[in-house]
């Protein structure tokens, strides 16, 4: 439905919308050329003080009222003295706990596995079950040396589900 232009005294239609108020809900219904007179003199912030267009621009960006002024400073301090630290004391950022010292046996049980000495448990299961499947007297190619071998990743399981303390 078209509308007639509600500017006063004019008959044309009022194709162009042009906003009421602040909060976008109402708007007036102009001709082009009325349009264009209006906005070019309305003011979306009139009437608002410096800290209210702020907060309205933040609210607008980032979909939240502005924080308390004073929280938002302390939390710029926090960062500008981490980010200090971080330069000036670098080697307590770049230490780093030394590995716990495994002992023989678990080593060689992980090498016999084909892992790292810092495999986690979960990296034991999964390379425990590949090679029980390739090496299983059942299921081997080469049965001669596939007990053998199984045999030993049995006992290399063994030994490490001891040292993960799984039972």
């Amino acid at each position: 439905m078209i509308k007639k232009c509600e500017h006063a005294g004019c008959t044309k239609a009022g194709t162009c919308r042009a906003p009421k108020t602040r909060d976008l809900k109402e708007y007036w219904y102009f001709c082009q050329e009325h349009a264009a007179e209006y906005n070019k003199n309305w003011n979306f912030y009139a009437d608002m003080t410096p800290d209210e267009i702020e907060e309205d621009w933040e609210r607008q960006v980032f979909g939240a009222p502005l924080r308390d002024k004073a929280a938002a400073n302390r939390d710029a301090d926090d960062y500008v003295k981490f980010i200090n630290d971080f330069i000036t004391g670098r080697s307590s950022f770049d230490h780093r706990a030394t590995p716990s010292k495994t002992s023989g046996p678990v080593t060689s049980a992980l090498q016999t596995l084909g892992l790292a000495p810092t495999a986690s448990w979960r990296d034991v299961g999964a390379r425990y079950r590949m090679l029980a499947k390739k090496y299983h007297p059942d299921t081997a190619a080469d049965k001669e040396n596939a007990a053998a071998e199984f045999t030993k990743i049995s006992a290399a399981y063994e030994l490490l589900k001891k040292h993960f303390g799984k039972k």
